[in-house]
């Protein structure tokens, strides 16, 4: 028979192979050598659907990985005719597979899918023999594994990884970042392994799927990855996902049991296994920190960046860019805390257990990438929400500020994100047993408001659509602050002599703009003029007019920068220049250089201000760099774009920053370089305009905010009124 199925008993072939056949290495397979009376073994790691060629032949594909750590240890094998057909029934996933009478031709997809850069050919009619090798399955796991066979697969140790290689490897997360949506359609996963060798490995993983991903919880979890994909960046060893990449992971924690999260239905796991999950846990347990920054809410206190593991009672959009989790641990915060205002037609949750529980819960404002999963969480939900920040609220009253805030700021840095525990996960078994045990008796009579009342509240917002609105449809706002004044009728502002300061009761007639985003304009402190923030088309228009200039070779690696060119593929060999400044003749850790760029998209600066401390926009002129109109930020750092005014500022020679970089320890702060570039920086402020009625007269309000370094300056910002 062409193709054969053997059983492979303590480690052994039931059957032997043909005495005259032997076995072939991955290195020795080349064209133009004779391979008859030899054949190649190794394990089917990856297998395509069964096709048909043009003329109606079965095609089958699958891809085969040696046991050698050499830097190439996989190969494609293609099948033809029958013993396609025959194999595409019978190969499964870690499978040993046995091939002899095959031929050997040039891979056209070497170069694309890193593998051997030959392939095999088989078919019957060219005499080829097939033999698949399978053992019995030991795994206690029969659901969801293969219910005939459980395969031996190789892994590689994190200290044998190559340049171009799929592999499966163990390791023990040392950090990691939540999934979240990527730029483009799919969900990204980021995760930092270590095992005995010491060795770290970063993987980046990308599914369209969210349930494809590693069901990872806390650093320190064991994960197990088949075909991950390595590559070589900057000197060390990455992973990505590669086709048919799967995942188990498992609690690090000495003791518990081996009980993986698979990322598919089908999946092995042998004994042999279980011991080296043992093995890593009891070697992390002795070798490594992995414990993070975990906190209860009893425990917080303001300035924290910490993870909570609590449950979701309610839920409600704020606005486009925020969403509101209102979340409890069972324990009570010792601060008072923010409660954010929505609409009762936004928030989502059993109104008589918030009414229970609205001592115990906290308002957790999700901002940014993190507000879509937000939407899709379940109340009732159990939630590891990781990097918490915890900000003190900036008033005047001393009674307000000692509340504080919980924030999840946009972004992955420092692991940000929100997972979403099962109801069988450790820790949220402890959590629910703890959280029957609470009593809510103190909590409920800590405040006065009634049931009736609470719902009369929620009532009165129902039909409103947003806090603005809300004001507009009341039939005053009123100011709870600055008792001690009485309150002012508008007429009487409206003949007062200003400065004057005044406690009013009126009624919001309308506000201006509409739109929160509307709001943030950029001002200047010198001419007192507001503009529009430019959009990221308008930039980008700018930066395509200059990427038509070629940079100019005789300003590259001049005495206090160095130079790097390169030429894109796409855009007609667009070249992009990056100029790095340097510290003492030396150049500096990412996190702490200032870098020029040449030809660069606002797309590419993104990319660099994640890594670099900071990215100036430049375009070469005869005898030196010079500033883009400054129509463009001046200078990006971090998430921020700084812009100057073109009224006040008198562009001076970019030479000028090389007087920063000979200080000691070179800042890069935006105020100093604006000043030696001779730039009037624009303010980030924020204007709405009130239209206020009380019968007696109209007033318009201005409400005025600037940001700072820190953020928005809320404790300083003023209501400048405008008589009418």
């Amino acid at each position: 028979m062409p193709v054969q199925v053997l059983k492979i008993i303590k480690g052994k072939l039931e059957t032997q192979l043909p005495s005259h056949l032997q076995r072939e290495d991955l290195k020795h397979l080349q064209t133009g050598l004779d391979h008859t009376n030899k054949y190649f073994q190794g394990i089917v790691i990856l297998s395509y659907p069964l096709t048909k060629l043009g003329d109606g032949t079965d095609f089958f594909k699958i891809v085969l990985q040696d046991d050698t750590c050499s830097r190439i240890n996989s190969i494609n094998v293609l099948m033809y005719g029958k013993m396609a057909e025959d194999c595409a029934k019978l190969i499964r996933n870690g499978d040993t597979f046995i091939v002899a009478g095959f031929k050997v031709a040039e891979s056209p997809t070497a170069r694309e899918d890193g593998r051997h850069a030959c392939h095999l050919q088989v078919s019957e009619e060219s005499g080829s023999a097939i033999f698949i090798c399978t053992q019995p399955s030991i795994t206690p796991f029969s659901e969801a594994t293969s219910p005939s066979v459980a395969p031996k697969y190789v892994y590689t140790p994190l200290n044998c990884l190559k340049d171009g290689t799929v592999v499966n490897l163990y390791g023990i997360v040392k950090f990691f970042k939540p999934p979240y949506i990527s730029k483009g359609t799919d969900y990204c996963s980021v995760v930092t392994l270590v095992d005995q060798s010491n060795v770290k490995l970063t993987c980046t993983l990308f599914n369209g799927n969210l349930d494809s991903l590693p069901k990872i919880y806390k650093n320190g979890d064991i994960v197990r990855f088949h075909r991950v994909k390595i590559r070589e960046y900057n000197g060390q060893m990455q992973g990505i996902t590669s086709a048919g990449f799967a995942s188990l992971t498992f609690d690090g924690t000495v003791g518990a049991p081996v009980v993986p999260r698979a990322s598919s239905k089908v999946y092995t796991f042998v004994d042999e296994e279980q011991k080296t999950v043992e093995e890593l846990r009891i070697w992390a347990a002795s070798n490594l920190s992995v414990s993070g920054p975990e906190a209860k809410l009893s425990d917080v206190k303001p300035m924290m960046f910490f993870d909570l593991t609590c449950q979701l009672v309610g839920k409600a959009k704020v606005d486009g860019s925020s969403f509101l989790l209102k979340v409890w641990d069972g324990t009570k915060c010792p601060y008072p805390t923010w409660k954010v205002p929505v609409e009762a037609k936004e928030l989502e949750g059993d109104r008589v257990l918030l009414h229970h529980l609205r001592n115990l819960t906290v308002d957790v404002l999700v901002y940014d990438n993190h507000v879509q999963l937000a939407k899709s969480l379940k109340t009732g939900s159990f939630l590891r929400i990781y990097s918490i920040h915890t900000k003190q609220a900036s008033a005047k009253n001393e009674d307000i500020s000692s509340h504080i805030e919980f924030h999840l700021h946009g972004g992955t840095c420092y692991g940000r994100g929100i997972g979403i525990l099962p109801e069988n996960n450790p820790d949220v078994e402890e959590l629910k047993s703890f959280l029957e045990c609470v009593e809510l008796t103190d909590s409920q009579n800590m405040e006065s408001v009634s049931s009736l009342e609470l719902g009369d509240t929620f009532d009165s917002y129902t039909d409103l659509e947003s806090p603005l609105q809300r004001c507009q449809q009341l039939s005053a706002t009123v100011l709870t602050d600055h008792q001690d004044m009485s309150n002012t009728v508008l007429k009487t502002v409206l003949n007062s002599s200003a400065p004057q300061q005044y406690r009013i009761r009126a009624k919001l007639r309308s506000f201006k703009p509409q739109k929160l985003y509307q709001s943030v304009k950029l001002h200047c402190s010198k001419c007192n003029t507001l503009q529009e923030v430019p959009n990221g088309d308008a930039i980008d228009f700018i930066l395509q007019g200059c990427a038509a200039t070629a940079p100019n070779p005789e300003l590259q690696s001049m005495s206090w920068y160095e130079s790097v060119v390169w030429t894109t593929e796409e855009d007609q060999g667009r070249k992009i220049t990056i100029h790095f400044v340097k510290h003492y003749e030396m150049l500096q850790r990412p996190e702490n250089t200032l870098l020029m760029i040449e030809g660069g998209t606002l797309k590419e600066i993104w990319k660099l201000t994640r890594r670099f401390k900071c990215v100036i926009p430049v375009k070469s002129k005869e005898d030196d760099l010079e500033l883009l109109d400054l129509s463009a930020p001046f200078l990006l750092q971090g998430n921020i774009k700084y812009y100057g005014c073109k009224k006040c500022s008198t562009p001076k020679s970019i030479k000028n920053l090389s007087s920063l970089a000979e200080k000691r320890e070179p800042s890069w702060e935006p105020t100093e370089i604006a000043q030696v570039l001779g730039i009037e920086p624009l303010q980030y402020v924020f204007v709405m305009k009130f239209t206020l009625v009380d019968g007696t007269g109209v007033l318009n309000a201005y409400l005025f905010d600037y940001m700072t370094c820190h953020g928005w300056n809320a404790s300083s910002s003023p209501i400048m009124l405008q008589m009418e």
